[in-house]
């Protein structure tokens, strides 16, 4: 717990010091040409709550790769990512289950996700470290797509 700890202290470090050297003016914000998915307050923090928590669990994921440790690296896809993981937000209110809201793309590419990470872990599993270490890209394209692509406010 305490390598995630630092990690996570290293990665908010190094968020600030990049942050504090960009100059990012009104109208460059105003620019921001992705598409707008209007979802309920409620599920805007639920969704935002399990973006950091995936983000976590991608480190987890590499940093079990990075030490030769690539069957519970796929332990881990799939449990915090895979297809295993939908439904996390099924016992909250409706109003903060983000699925039901999001328009169908945005949904789909989440759903890309989940089948990416299961793809991952299944190879993982299976020891099979040169496919597993193919397949790990395949584990951020869908976040890349959608955050590229959708924003909720």
């Amino acid at each position: 717990m305490k390598h995630l700890f630092v990690n996570r202290t290293c990665l908010a470090r190094l968020c600030l010091v990049w942050a504090s050297g960009l100059l990012i003016s009104h109208a460059a914000l105003a620019e921001d040409t992705r598409q707008r998915a209007t979802l309920p307050a409620a599920a805007q923090e639920s969704l935002r709550r399990e973006m950091v928590d995936n983000l976590l669990a991608i480190n987890e994921v590499l940093t079990l790769m990075a030490t030769g440790k690539i069957k519970e690296a796929g332990d881990v896809a799939e449990l915090k990512l895979g297809v295993s993981a939908q439904g996390k937000n099924r016992s909250l209110p409706f109003d903060a289950r983000p699925g039901p809201h999001m328009p169908a793309d945005m949904h789909a590419l989440g759903m890309d996700g989940h089948k990416a990470a299961s793809e991952f872990a299944k190879a993982a599993r299976a020891g099979e470290r040169d496919r597993a270490l193919t397949l790990l890209p395949n584990l951020t394209s869908a976040c890349v797509a959608c955050h590229y692509s959708w924003r909720t406010r």
